[in-house]
């Protein structure tokens, strides 16, 4: 149901591939609230997925870009402002991927140079998109920018290798980016920590879907679904949360406060 939480505001939403994407289902939310704004995505993803199939049931265009290039994003900003009209009143940074991992590389084997690009897709991207939004000066007083996170920045997961360490950067570059932009132009930053997802990113990495059915059995109210996930990304971009800045926040049914469960403690019972 629509309370126009989104009405006149504009933005940008990166990361759409496929229908079960969070990006995509935001895209959905945020129009349903009122909001405008442009997908983008790296080419190479633009041929993989359907983005331009939810470009046009959203009424807006696509607009290929790759984030770790400061001219891309310039040129995703003028065309998108171009577009809206407007300076942007959100961002959605779902930007994720580690070659290490699609490859099997274990921790104790990373290929650095795959390393670096993980660290650039999955994180420095976050805040080449900010410097590039600051130094155009396309942000509007008290906007709101959101990237995605996992909770394997603080705990560890093995199979999440390098994209445990991209993950804690780009928590960090949005404390100090979300200090810089909010003294700046009231402008807030946060990440949203969210549950194993299925997504078409999520369940490409091994074990995922035990790892799934144990954070299900751990979490008091279960995994949050990618729906629920965007839901919570609408209130980000809303008024409604104007003095939530620099945040990492859990979106995980309670799994990151729970030590046990009793469904996880009968599974051991009898050994």
């Amino acid at each position: 149901m629509s309370e126009n939480l989104l009405k006149g505001k504009v933005g940008i939403i990166t990361g759409a591939l496929d229908e079960n994407s969070i990006a995509w289902k935001t895209a959905l939310k945020v129009k349903e609230q009122g909001g405008k704004f442009v997908l983008t995505n790296a080419p190479i993803a633009m041929r993989m997925g359907a983005i331009k199939e939810l470009a046009e049931e959203c009424n807006t265009i696509v607009i290929g870009a790759d984030a770790t290039v400061v001219e891309d994003i310039e040129k995703l900003y003028a065309e998108a402002k171009e577009f809206l009209g407007a300076d942007f009143d959100f961002l959605l940074h779902s930007i994720g991927m580690s070659p290490n991992i699609r490859k099997g590389r274990a921790y104790g084997d990373l290929n650095y140079d795959w390393a670096m690009k993980s660290y650039d897709v999955s994180a420095i991207s976050f805040h080449k998109m900010m410097q590039v939004a600051e130094k155009m000066d396309v942000m509007k007083d008290w906007g709101s920018i959101v990237g995605l996170s996992y909770i394997a920045a603080q705990r560890i997961f093995p199979f999440y290798t390098d994209m445990a360490d991209a993950k804690a950067l780009l928590e960090s570059i949005a404390r100090g980016y979300g200090y810089r932009f909010g003294k700046l132009k009231k402008v807030r930053v946060n990440t949203i920590s969210q549950s194993p997802t299925k997504t078409t990113a999520g369940t490409g990495i091994g074990g995922f879907d035990s790892f799934y059915n144990f954070a299900e059995a751990l979490s008091p109210l279960g995994n949050a679904s990618a729906d629920a996930c965007a839901d919570y990304i609408v209130s980000l971009f809303s008024d409604l949360t104007r003095m939530v800045t620099m945040q990492n926040l859990f979106h995980d049914g309670g799994y990151s406060f729970t030590g046990i469960s009793e469904e996880i403690m009968d599974k051991f019972k009898d050994l």
